[in-house]
Parts: C-alpha cells; structure tokens; sequence
C-alpha cells in the first residue's frame, strides 16, 4: 500500500486527469445519445458466429491477415474495396461499400479496417453511420483532427462500438481474430486481457497461453481510442467467460488514472467482501523513461511529473491490483490469483 501523503498526491493529480478527460469528452458531441455510448461496452462480445466484414478487403496486408483469420475460423463474410466491387476475394464477396453489403441482405456484426491512416477516419465513420456494433481500426498514425472527426461521431450515437485506431486487434480465440494478433500467442480460455500496446497484448497472450484467454483487446495507442482501459476492464468484469483478468498499461495518458477512479470507488460493484469480484493482475511499462520521451507511440508520452509509469503503477498497487514487475511475469501470476479466489485452472 502506499504512504498515506502519496496516496493523497496520486489521488488529487488522477482526479485532475480524469477531470480533464471528462471536459474533452463533453466537447466531443453536443446530442443526448453522447452519454449513452457507454451501452455499446457490451458489443465486445464477439464469437465464432458473428459476421465479420473486412473494409480494404483486397490489399496486400489486408489479405494475409484476413487468411489467418479465417483459418481461426473467424466468420469472415464480405469486404469493401471501391474499385474491386463485384468481384470476390477469398472466396467471399467484394463491395464498394458497407451500406451495399447491408442492402445485399448481408448482416454484420462487426468490421475490420485496414486501410492507410489518411482514409482511415472516412472509414470508422462509415461503419459507425452503418451502426455496425463492433469496428476494429488498426491503422497507426491517423491524424489528431481526424481523430477528432471520429470521437464526435462516436459519443454522438449508441450503437457502435470502436477498438482503436492503432489497434493490433481483437480476438476470441474460439474463432473470431481481426487486427495483426498473432494466433500462435492465443489459446481458448477464461482470461481476459486488455492493453494499450500491442506489443504487450501479444507478450500477456504468450504469457497466459497455457491457461487460455476469453478475449484479448488491443486498445490502440493513440491519443484518442475508441475504448479506454477502464471500459474494457468494465466489459472482462462483466463477461461470463472471463474469469481473470490481466491489464497491461504505460506511460502517458490518464486511461490507467481512470481504472483507480473506478475501482477506488466505495461505490464500486466489482468489489465484494473486501475484493474484486474477479482476479486482476497489471503491468505498466516506462518506469525508466524520461520525461518528455516518446515512448513507442503516439499516446505513450509524460511531461511535468504526470502520467508516469511508477505513478500509474502506484495507484493500481493502491486499489488492489497485484502488479507484476515484467509482461512476462503477468501468466504466473494470474494463476496465482486465480486458485486465491478458488478460479478453476486448467493448463493446456
């Protein structure tokens, strides 16, 4: 636990952070449907019989990783490519657009973008006026005023959902992947993890593949994602499939600020008897960066002693979440967790 004068500093600075994010969110969208973007948390759930579409259907990175997805056995069931339409890729249909799918009859569940980051904007909003429930963005590099154009539109509805941009996916792996993951890092399971890097998605899959995972979500690490730590921490809490839960966080940013706010919460209701109702383990990477370094991506950067690794890393210490010191670590330690809180574990 921490000493109670550093307790009381982490919590005034997560207080301003997440003051912050609430005044950016508001300038978001002005419509009454902004405060209800929070019910589309529950379209996270994903399986095997979701109709996928892939927008970008036939370019070159996106055809490998469709390939891999459907070898998961990921429902892949069109695609878009405006100057591809009427003709097939991989054996399904291509469209010039995701309205002209819906038109052939054709529901969809969620969508996966890859297109470059220029039109990747045009392409989220696209799927979000189609009210598609669940859309994966993996472009890097969308610029910070089209982000903007996508938030507004985001918190201004309450049916879609979005992971990312500059996310490396989402996967249930009972056979529903979009994104890049690597499908040799996942294994069927009851862990649950959400993480703002990708490359620490990968590394907590690895190191949890023995126990199996429910879903891993790859939150994007640019300044502004569609689903934020605590969201997804809401979602692996309430999913009947997941069991434990591993959160991997870093620098910069307040999304790790907004996990201590809700679990902090003497109203909380993933609390019961003293614990959280589910087993969660952290990591937060950065503890060595210095100030004012970019730490991999956009989103992962800290300045004047705020949105640092050791003080994330603190607060999470400070509700309960048990830390791990390396990604590495985070496989043996859930375990541990797990047969705490009497979680069968059933090691592949």
């Amino acid at each position: 636990m921490m000493h109670p004068v550093t307790a009381r500093t982490t919590l005034a600075t997560s207080r301003k952070t997440a003051a912050l994010t609430s005044t950016l969110r508001r300038g978001f969208a002005t419509t009454s449907a902004r405060s209800n973007y929070s019910d589309t948390i529950s379209n996270l759930a994903q399986g095997p019989q979701s109709n996928v579409v892939v927008q970008g259907f036939t370019g070159k990175a996106s055809t490998v990783h469709t390939s891999i997805s459907l070898s998961m056995g990921t429902n892949v069931v069109a695609g878009t490519s405006p100057n591809k339409a009427g003709t097939s890729h991989h054996d399904r249909p291509v469209f010039s657009s995701i309205k002209e799918i819906l038109d052939a009859g054709i529901k969809v569940d969620a969508t996966s973008i890859f297109v470059p980051p220029a039109l990747a904007a045009d392409a989220i909003i696209e799927a979000i006026e189609a009210e598609v429930p669940l859309i994966v963005s993996i472009a890097e590099g969308v610029p910070v005023k089209d982000q903007y154009r996508v938030m507004e539109r985001l918190h201004s509805q309450n049916k879609s959902r979005l992971v990312g941009a500059n996310s490396p996916g989402y996967c249930n792996p009972l056979g529903c992947r979009m994104g890049i993951s690597p499908m040799i890092t996942c294994a069927p399971g009851p862990v649950g993890i959400a993480s703002r890097s990708g490359t620490l998605s990968y590394e907590a899959s690895w190191a949890t593949k023995a126990l199996g995972q429910s879903y891993i979500i790859g939150l994007g690490g640019d300044f502004y994602p569609g689903t934020r730590t605590a969201e997804a921490l809401e979602f692996l809490m309430s999913d009947s499939d997941t069991e434990a839960i591993v959160l991997a966080g870093e620098i910069g940013g307040c999304m790790e600020e907004e996990v201590y706010e809700l679990l902090n919460d003497q109203r909380c209701k993933y609390r019961e008897g003293g614990k959280f109702k589910k087993p969660i383990v952290g990591f937060v990477a950065g503890l060595n960066t210095p100030p004012g370094q970019m730490f991999g991506h956009a989103g992962a950067i800290w300045r004047d002693g705020t949105g640092s690794a050791i003080e994330k890393r603190k607060m999470w210490e400070s509700v309960g979440i048990r830390m791990a010191d390396a990604i590495a670590d985070v496989g043996k330690l859930i375990e541990e967790e797990m047969r705490k809180y009497g979680v069968p574990v059933n090691k592949a």
